[in-house]
């Protein structure tokens, strides 16, 4: 049985207004989550070898592997995507496609921010939908309540207070998706959406 590894090459540094620290105390999160995704397959794995698929336990497990693996998932998608110095002129075909349905990039930024701050921990992110073509904006709350099937995430913002306490504390989310929005990595999501757009798997890592 494979077994998920802890992506390195995602783990952002250098950010603006983003700590080092920040990113630091964040990760080792994301890195419990790999972990625990690993313990979680190969308890699965031996329960079924077992039998003992009907059992309470096994029921258990499997609630929680799909918290555990999303939220694996989803910090991969998010970390991803961090970098200083990027301009969303980077991404024109992305850009282009929420001018056409939210009137402008800034109105579609403005809609996915509000989404970031329900009065929630979770998740905001930008989908593809590719029956309709359109991309919307959702709020995930916990990691794997919400999410839309068959949509491809776009863009991923975390709201969870993990994702912002060291440097801003329990109120600081709003200045918090500034900093997330000033260091998107443009040409990350731009490539997601040009492989969502023609019916491409986008591989996170």
């Amino acid at each position: 049985m494979s077994e998920y590894s802890v992506r390195e090459e995602l783990k952002p540094g250098g950010l603006d207004g983003i700590s080092d620290a920040q990113i630091t105390d964040h990760w080792g999160l994301y890195v419990g989550y790999v972990n625990q995704s690993n313990a979680l397959h190969k308890e699965l794995a031996e329960m079924r070898a077992a039998g003992k698929t009907g059992s309470l336990a096994y029921a258990d497990r499997r609630r929680r592997f799909g918290f555990e693996y999303n939220g694996m998932v989803l910090h991969e998608y998010y970390f991803a995507q961090l970098k200083p110095g990027s301009s969303i002129d980077q991404a024109p075909g992305f850009k282009a496609a929420v001018t056409e349905q939210f009137g402008s990039a800034e109105v579609w930024h403005e809609d996915l921010v509000s989404a970031a701050k329900s009065r929630s921990v979770g998740w905001a992110i930008a989908y593809y939908d590719g029956t309709t073509g359109q991309i919307n904006n959702h709020f995930v709350q916990l990691h794997e309540d919400g999410n839309v099937s068959g949509f491809v995430p776009l863009v991923i913002v975390d709201v969870f207070e993990h994702a912002y306490m060291v440097d801003w504390k329990a109120l600081g989310r709003a200045d918090y998706l500034a900093a997330v929005h000033k260091n998107m990595n443009w040409g990350v999501v731009e490539a997601r959406f040009q492989a969502a757009r023609s019916g491409q798997i986008f591989k996170r890592f």
